[in-house]
């Protein structure tokens, strides 16, 4: 093989140490350089499937992100972008984006995720998807979680959000009217932690996804 595939490697993991940032693998163990992963929970059966697109309270828009009931359910990919190290894969507790791997066809939004703010004091905030966040643009830190490790599982995450003051919250996810999807914080009896691993979608599957709304 090139020797200069074998120079870039070693530069790319000298530059992850020195960023303080492992890279995020999948269910197999493989770096994730790039591409769409299905974000399924850890522990299969009641805890549901992969993620999806929701509405809340009878109204079509915005979107939030929801998870699908069924377990055989993966539902819509997702893929990471706009991470600040030069690292080429995607790194373990930096602020990233995530978006969604699937084209809006209606509320005139695009699918990355955002934190929307909480309805009350004692209610959680929902995690909605909205527009690509313009860097410096405003509130764009509300686009920008976390991917860390757990001890779940070999190869298991969970996503956290971590405001400008560095307090991070964990991703979680409850129910409520019916819904079930994903906000900030993860401690009973307002939310349950939410922990994963990441599986590979084909280019088959993304490109047969289409907006749907459960």
């Amino acid at each position: 093989m090139n020797p200069m595939f074998y120079f870039l490697l070693a530069l790319t993991a000298v530059l992850a140490v020195t960023a303080n940032a492992g890279p995020v693998v999948d269910i197999d163990g493989d770096i994730i350089f790039h591409g769409s992963y299905y974000v399924i929970p850890v522990i299969r059966g009641p805890e549901g499937g992969g993620l999806t697109l929701t509405t809340r309270n009878g109204n079509q828009c915005p979107l939030f992100i929801g998870q699908e009931r069924s377990e055989v359910e993966r539902g819509i990919p997702v893929k990471f972008s706009n991470w600040r190290s030069r690292v080429g894969f995607v790194p373990e507790s930096e602020n990233l984006n995530i978006k969604m791997d699937i084209e809006p066809t209606f509320c005139a939004q695009s699918t990355y995720w955002w934190v929307t703010t909480a309805p009350s004091p004692w209610r959680s905030a929902f995690i909605a998807v909205g527009p690509k966040p313009e860097a410096g643009g405003e509130d764009s830190s509300r686009s920008f979680f976390q991917i860390k490790k757990t001890e779940a599982k070999l190869n298991a995450y969970k996503f956290v959000f971590c405001s400008e003051g560095n307090d991070c919250i964990d991703v979680g996810k409850n129910e409520e009217g019916g819904v079930r999807g994903l906000v900030l914080g993860s401690t009973p009896p307002f939310a349950t932690p939410f922990e994963v691993v990441f599986v590979k979608a084909t280019g088959t599957e993304t490109s047969s996804k289409t907006m749907s709304i459960i």
